[in-house]
């Protein structure tokens, strides 16, 4: 399969489990869901690609790569339809075409957040949920998010190392405890030298510690002159997306047996 930019631009869980949906999932369109869990309930757009299925005439992948992205703040603010404002689901909104499944969930408002225990629990629940459901290529599930998704990124990439190929925590934080556990996981964070939000800093510490526990696989780009909002300039990069479809959950794990 070509880089995602390229060709872009650029009882399952439980019995408790039932999704209802807003709009029947259909290749090529991003519509509204939400996952219903004894736990509580998310709601999130759906995208599916293109050539998802059997179309004729058409390629069809067997398994598709699954990339789940975690809004800001801002966008728990309003109806679902909100999260499209930035990264990925904005895109598809505006009609670029990404050869992967794309799930963009939307967190309750404050005091809720991505990096707490609940929320944790049922973006785990939303994982399981589409890869079974749907052909996900589970060795190929990429991981990215903005802000408080940023921060939410690392929380769950430092609990769950193993489900992913690869992430791309943006103007977030993390624990920089949790460095041994990230220090095989492809990942690349991106942050504004300027963010008066959240200090650049944050990533910087992330990065050093992953550095120091024996990664050779975390990278950082840091922008001169751009504050908070340094996720436009991260998503519109090719080479993020060249990247992230380069990443393999069985590349990391063959890494982990040579260390």
């Amino acid at each position: 399969m070509r880089s995602l930019f390229l060709l872009a631009m650029a009882a399952l869980l439980a019995c408790s489990l039932s999704t209802a949906f807003a709009e029947d999932p259909g290749a090529g369109k991003q519509v509204e869901q939400e996952l219903k869990t004894s736990d509580g309930s998310i709601p999130y757009l759906l995208y599916l690609p293109r050539n998802y299925g059997a179309e004729p005439g058409q390629p069809a992948a067997s398994k598709w790569p699954l990339v789940l992205f975690l809004h800001g703040r801002g966008e728990s603010e309003g109806p679902l339809s909100i999260v499209k404002k930035w990264g990925p689901p904005n895109f598809i909104d505006h009609g670029i075409q990404f050869p992967c499944v794309i799930a963009s969930p939307q967190c309750p408002p404050s005091p809720k957040s991505w990096n707490s225990p609940a929320e944790q629990k049922l973006l785990l629940a939303l994982l399981d949920h589409l890869t079974n459901i749907f052909k996900i290529d589970t060795d190929r599930i990429y991981l990215t998010g903005l802000s408080m998704g940023g921060f939410g990124s690392w929380r769950l990439a430092a609990d769950h190392p193993d489900l992913f190929a690869a992430v791309v925590p943006i103007c977030g934080g993390g624990d920089p405890a949790d460095a041994a556990k990230l220090k095989n996981l492809p990942i690349w964070a991106w942050h504004g030298q300027a963010d008066a939000t959240v200090p650049v800093q944050r990533s910087i510490e992330m990065v050093d510690a992953i550095k120091k526990a024996g990664s050779a696989t975390i990278r950082l780009t840091t922008l001169a002159h751009i504050g908070h909002v340094s996720w436009q300039a991260a998503y519109a990069s090719p080479e993020v997306w060249q990247w992230l479809n380069e990443q393999s959950a069985a590349k990391n794990r063959e890494r982990a047996k040579q260390q």
